[in-house]
C-alpha cells in the first residue's frame, strides 16, 4: 500500500465562501497528513500547464480566467492511496449531484464553482504539486496520530 501525495487546490470560490478550515479539518480526520499549504495566485503560464488536458476545450480560457481571479489555497496531503482518498472526501465534478458527506456535495452547487480540486490520478499529483511547489515547501515528519490510524503492516513495519 502506497504512502503517496496529492495536490488539492481550493478554487476562488472555496475560498470566497470561507470552506478552507472545513475542508483542511475534512482531511485531517480521515487520516491524512499536510505536508505543504500555501496561498497563492496562479499565474497564466501555471494555469496552462496545470489545465493542459483542457487545453481545447471551449471552456479553458474561461477556467483560466475563473482560476486567476482570485487567490487559490494549495495543498500537499499524503497518506496510503491519498489520491483516491482525497477524490472520494471531495465528491464528484458536478456539485449538485456529488454523493452527501463529499465536500462537493455538502456544499456545492456548480460543475465549475465546485470549490476544490483534486489530483485525478498519482501521475497527475505528482505533474501538479511540481507547479506550485518547490520541494523545500514540501514537509516530511512523523505525527504521534500515524500509529492509530494505520496498522503496522500498512506502514511497512
Amino acid at each position: 500500500m502506497p504512502n503517496t501525495r496529492t495536490a488539492v487546490l481550493v478554487k476562488p470560490d472555496g475560498l470566497q465562501r470561507g470552506l478552507i478550515g472545513e475542508i483542511i479539518t475534512r482531511f485531517e480526520r480521515k487520516g491524512l497528513k499536510l505536508v505543504g499549504l500555501k496561498m497563492l495566485d496562479m499565474t497564466d503560464e501555471q494555469l496552462s500547464e496545470w489545465y493542459a488536458e483542457h487545453k481545447e476545450k471551449n471552456f479553458f480560457d474561461d477556467l483560466k480566467s475563473f482560476m486567476g481571479s482570485k487567490p487559490i489555497v494549495a495543498m500537499v496531503w499524503q497518506g496510503i492511496d491519498a489520491v483516491p482518498v482525497v477524490r472520494k472526501l471531495v465528491g464528484t465534478t458536478l456539485g449538485r449531484e456529488a454523493e452527501a458527506g463529499s465536500i462537493r456535495g455538502d456544499f456545492g452547487m456548480s460543475q465549475q464553482y465546485n470549490l476544490i480540486h483534486a489530483s485525478a490520478n498519482n501521475d497527475d499529483a505528482v505533474r501538479e504539486v511540481a507547479i506550485v511547489f518547490s520541494e523545500n515547501e514540501l514537509f516530511d515528519y512523523q505525527t504521534v496520530m500515524e500509529g492509530v490510524i494505520y496498522a503496522d503492516y500498512e506502514m511497512g513495519s
